[in-house]
């Protein structure tokens, strides 16, 4: 099951240089000069979470294999993207291929790095994606209004429908509001997916702070906060050049002890995996044993069937129960066997809702 996130921005505010620390490799070229990710690079990273460390104490496991979370790093975008300036074609076909964006910003001020707008403004810089975003939006919508009339006129019932809701959506989005904030329905936003909306997807806004902010931010990170907050959107501040020092070092104690130099507990690039990950709506189910503890994903609302079927098709298929144990329990009790003991291990069936650091073992029959 794959979940993915977009790195997206201006060139030059430090997108290839997160996604190169993100991934631990030099696979995206970082360099003083637009359009240097040519291509979508992606990497697999995984979600950092302490309960699996825990876990796998507990359970004596030989190995432990977090869960991960695609990252792509697309090429950067300039003004009039919509109408293919640059590679603005490019741009939004990858970002049409996402689930959610993480939007880095710059942040800070450095003389020898060129603005492509010609000055530090991450306000002016959202807007302008976001406006380019939305712009192309309108554009899909306006064609695809055309063959949604010609479908009607067939008598196609879910035709008429979607055509209904685009016509009432299209005027508010050329007046500036995004898919994301418009007011509808359930039934309307499922109606919604089928359009394959860019300003429909979630947002991260990554503010990219000089070094000496990286702990707490700065006032250009302050606005972003702002501004994030009036959109209902989120942000993380990390420092790039932070990040893709401890990225580089080997050892965990010399990045710890880097990172502690800096006033930081921990890597920024932690927080934007978790914060992507929660964007995405996702929740994580753990098994653990003596060959292995793992975490696993599946969507919030995932049933316990499909939760089985994230590990394999055969334990869907042939789903019995799950013997199931909060994280909270498993610890308390020091275990899988003294929590059963405790009688905190219950049997839940196929139509379950799994819930955020279950721990499970799936009774299947093949």
């Amino acid at each position: 099951m794959g979940f993915n996130c977009g790195i997206v921005g201006l060139p030059n505010v430090g997108k290839s240089t997160l996604f190169n620390a993100l991934t631990n490799t030099a696979a995206a070229a970082a360099a003083n000069y637009p359009f240097c990710t040519i291509e979508a690079n992606v990497g697999r990273v995984p979600v950092p979470d302490p309960r699996l460390e825990q876990l796998a104490r507990l359970a004596k496991s030989a190995r432990v294999i977090p869960t991960q979370l695609e990252i792509k790093d697309i090429a950067g975008l300039v003004r009039g993207a919509s109408k293919g300036e640059g590679l603005g074609n490019q741009f939004l076909g990858a970002v049409r291929e996402v689930d959610a964006i993480l939007h880095v910003l710059r942040c800070f001020e450095d003389d020898d790095v060129a603005h492509v707008e010609g000055g530090v403004d991450p306000i002016r810089d959202a807007e302008l994606i976001e406006t380019e975003l939305l712009l192309a939006d309108i554009e899909s919508l306006e064609r695809q209004k055309e063959g949604l009339v010609k479908r009607v006129r067939g008598q196609d019932k879910r035709a008429k429908a979607r055509l209904d809701l685009l016509e009432r959506i299209l005027p508010t989005m050329q007046e500036g509001v995004p898919a994301r904030r418009l007011d509808l329905t359930t039934d309307e936003h499922a109606l919604l997916d089928g359009f394959n909306m860019l300003t429909d997807k979630p947002v991260l806004y990554v503010c990219n702070v000089e070094e000496e902010a990286a702990a707490t931010g700065n006032a250009w990170s302050e606005r972003v906060q702002g501004f994030a907050e009036e959109q209902g959107a989120r942000t993380v501040t990390v420092a790039a050049g932070i990040e893709a020092e401890v990225a580089s070092l080997d050892g965990e104690e010399e990045k710890r002890e880097y990172l502690a130099s800096m006033g930081l507990e921990e890597p920024g690039l932690n927080r934007v995996i978790r914060a992507g990950y929660r964007l995405l709506g996702l929740v994580t189910f753990f098994t653990a044993g003596p060959k292995e503890a793992r975490a696993w994903t599946v969507p919030e609302g995932a049933t316990a069937a499909e939760a089985a079927g994230t590990i394999h098709s055969d334990m869907q298929k042939g789903f019995i129960a799950a013997e199931t144990i909060t994280f909270e329990d498993y610890v308390a009790c020091g275990g899988e066997a003294p929590a059963k003991e405790a009688g905190k291990m219950r049997l839940e069936g196929r139509d379950y809702r799994v819930k955020d650091g279950d721990v499970l073992l799936f009774r299947f029959n093949v």
